[in-house]
């Protein structure tokens, strides 16, 4: 059995599957519809299903070892601006970072590997998950038995910064930890005519902000990574009335524990002595969503040598910023998170994830079920 081979002879369905996934969208924890049509296909195809909310683990296969493949299948609340046949049907939701390909690819999968169960050594386990986008849905997969008796996991996500039909593997780090901050300063108001009668959180929270820009700046080594954005910023309602409150959100980045550690003690340290200079009291939460996806090195280069075998297009993928919770199934079990390629300027295919204009090149998600395909395969032997 050839992964690419059997692939293709199911291109145009799995085309097919993304296209009605892409147009009928469904947020975080709402994934009714897209788990129930591929519970409907698995139960046809012979797995043995779990459901965990609108998540569903399916085994098939017996032996000693299990590797488990994992897609998510939440989209986001986007208005899309893509004039396909394909376009979203549900205003103000869309699959804006490609996990309608995600499901799509994997439900490939599944129909290849049940139809050549025989073929492999081992028990094959599906995972897809709901709430990828900020609900941490990899974390109630878990919970729900998704890694009992898992000897190694591989994920796939599109991607944009890779050409098209390029597989991207990398070791160590591939994807931020990613945590979010709240907070504000709380003064005492009075007329924009006499502040020094009133305690101005206006101008203290432009200071905070400015200081949190030299949390990554001047506190951690050049060579490592972070991120601190402010991205949201309130205070006051009148052009001539001090505020008592101003307010501020955002996130926070990192590659490694302590980098994390580093910019959440920092944030504190930070708001109490603002707070203090200005005679402001502070209210700062801070909170770790994502820890930062790290691929083991010998699964990462084992999915090279499965790539090379089969013939795959692959290289290296540079690290993002960006967060992924797949990266709490990577701290249970070994195994790796892949990229596959999808820019393609001749399409139009340019845009980045989360973009209303986003998109994905159809013609090689057969690929992506293949590579999926060849890793159970060649880790079950």
């Amino acid at each position: 059995m050839n992964p690419i081979e059997e692939a293709l002879k199911i291109k145009d369905q799995i085309i097919e599957w993304r296209r009605d996934f892409h147009m009928h969208p469904e947020l975080k924890y709402e994934e009714e519809r897209t788990s129930r049509i591929v519970e409907e296909h698995l139960r046809q195809w012979g797995y043995r299903i779990k459901r965990v909310g609108t998540g569903i683990i399916a085994d098939i296969g017996e032996g000693e070892k299990t590797i488990a493949l994992r897609a998510d299948m939440d989209a986001l609340p986007v208005q899309e601006e893509n004039d396909v046949p394909y376009r979203s049907k549900v205003p103000g939701k869309m699959h804006a970072c490609g996990h309608d390909a995600h499901t799509a690819m994997l439900l490939g999968a599944a129909k290849i590997i049940s139809e050549h169960v025989e073929e492999f050594g081992g028990r094959v386990r599906l995972v897809f998950q709901p709430a990828e986008e900020g609900g941490n849905g990899a974390v109630k997969m878990i919970e729900g038995g998704a890694l009992e008796g898992v000897n190694a996991i591989f994920g796939f996500h599109v991607w944009i910064g890779l050409p098209s039909g390029v597989i991207g593997i990398r070791d160590g780090p591939f994807l931020a930890g990613a945590g979010i901050f709240s907070g504000r300063l709380l003064g005492k108001g009075g007329h924009g005519a006499a502040p020094h009668m009133s305690l101005d959180p206006v101008p203290a929270l432009a200071e905070l902000i400015l200081a949190y820009q030299t949390i990554i700046s001047r506190n951690l080594d050049p060579i490592e990574t972070g991120v601190v954005s402010v991205t949201s910023v309130h205070a006051g309602t009148a052009f001539n009335v001090i505020p008592e409150t101003a307010e501020f959100k955002g996130t926070f980045r990192f590659f490694k524990p302590e980098v994390g550690d580093m910019i959440k003690k920092r944030m504190d340290e930070i708001a109490a002595g603002v707070s203090r200079a200005h005679n402001l009291k502070y209210e700062l939460n801070v909170e770790e969503l994502t820890p930062p996806t790290i691929n083991d090195k010998e699964m990462a280069d084992f999915a090279r040598e499965v790539a090379e075998k089969y013939g795959f297009k692959y290289g290296d993928v540079q690290p993002s910023m960006g967060a992924e919770d797949f990266s709490f199934y990577l701290q249970k079990v070994p195994g790796a998170f892949l990229a596959l390629g999808i820019y393609n300027e001749e399409k139009g295919i340019v845009y980045p994830h989360h973009h209303p204009r986003f998109d994905v090149d159809e013609d090689v998600l057969h690929l992506g079920t293949a590579m999926e395909v060849a890793l159970a395969l060649e880790f079950l032997r």
